[in-house]
């Protein structure tokens, strides 16, 4: 995940190389971050899903959800090609596509999965090799941003005086300037995704088991976390650095049993059918924690790795399914980040599964 403000000043400068003034500017500054106005269409489906059926919810989740359709390439391709057919201008749609995929790859190198090829399938996928507060991805966009304001303001007759060595330095060396620019972004998101592999190959032999690329995150500049199933019983998680090889790792327990639970490993796995028959799927390691009270069964369902993670972006989430004894009845709970907790619809989650484990 990349600010929207990131996306703008990439837009921008793909704008300044290009040479494009007026319109044209800001139609690609507008392209930049046209994928993030699917907070929209995000916020229709959030008033509407609770009406759906379980399987219409899922299959608008994939078209209106945020970091969904319009994250995807066919979205990025429909979008060039009306370009192209509203204007027959090659440059403007050559500028106009660089930034949608621009705003693609800048998403999907950093923390947050998506389903690039949908509708051709839902599978969800990230390179994850770059801190999504890098410091370089978040601060060099600022530079096109201010160059196009002080010339906003300078054609509005504002700021005069102001910023004229800046001016006079940009207009003899903007052709150098915004090439040297494009050149470290395009150095920095070609270098990074190979830097991890050298990580995750590092880990994968030093702890003699094969580490997931796709599920090893950037949880901060440098710094990767990683898990994998140690045995039946305990996830290993492992914190690694560029520069000092796996620094800290620890266990974590996939399943336990708070009480008098009989049946734990039987409602754990109800949890984990309901669970995948939902979206939008963010917990790739589950760990259940099953305890019973009162005729009911309580199963919270959490990523291994929560406990190491602060300010993240993707998995996050806990579930706390309740479920009555004796019936086929029963409520689930989330909570984001954090956040106080809330009930879920009914129709998240394919209830006719429950009568699998009646």
């Amino acid at each position: 995940m990349v600010n929207t403000v990131s996306h703008l000043g990439v837009g921008l400068l793909i704008a300044l190389a290009l040479g494009f003034k007026g319109n044209k500017r800001w139609t690609i500054a507008f392209l930049s971050i046209l994928p993030d106005l699917d907070f929209i269409p995000h916020m229709v489906f959030f008033f509407i899903s609770d009406s759906l059926s379980h399987a219409a919810r899922n299959q608008l989740f994939y078209i209106l959800g945020h970091r969904e359709f319009m994250h995807s390439l066919l979205f990025i391709s429909l979008v060039t090609l009306l370009l192209w057919f509203r204007t027959k201008d090659r440059l403007l749609t050559a500028g106009g596509f660089a930034a949608l995929i621009s705003h693609f790859y800048m998403d999907y190198a950093t923390s947050w999965k998506m389903r690039p090829l949908y509708p051709f399938s839902t599978d969800s996928s990230i390179l994850g090799a770059i801190y999504f507060f890098d410091p370089l991805l978040n601060l060099l966009p600022l530079l096109p941003l201010f160059i196009v304001l002080v010339d906003e303001m300078k054609n509005r007759g504002r700021w005069e005086g102001k910023f004229k060595g800046f001016c006079t330095y940009v207009r003899r060396n903007d052709n150098k300037l915004y090439a040297a620019l494009i050149f470290v972004l395009m150095l920095w998101f070609a270098v990074a995704p190979i830097a991890k592999v050298l990580v995750v190959h590092h880990i994968s032999e030093a702890e003699g088991a094969e580490i997931s690329y796709q599920n090893t995150y950037p949880a901060s500049a440098g710094r990767f976390l990683s898990a994998y199933s140690y045995n039946d019983t305990h996830y290993r998680i492992l914190e690694t650095t560029y520069w000092g090889g796996i620094e800290r790792s620890g266990f974590v327990e996939k399943m336990s049993v708070s009480g008098d639970v009989p049946e734990a490993s039987e409602y754990a796995a109800k949890t984990e059918k309901l669970y995948l028959s939902g979206v939008p799927l963010e917990i790739d390691y589950p760990v259940y924690n099953v305890s019973g009270e009162n005729g009911s069964v309580t199963v919270v369902l959490s990523d291994a790795r929560n406990p190491y993670i602060r300010y993240w972006a993707y998995f996050e989430t806990v579930y706390r399914f309740v479920f009555y004894e004796d019936s086929e009845e029963y409520e689930v709970y989330a909570s984001v980040h954090g956040e106080e907790e809330e009930r879920l619809a009914d129709n998240w989650f394919e209830r006719e599964l429950v009568k699998l484990f009646a």
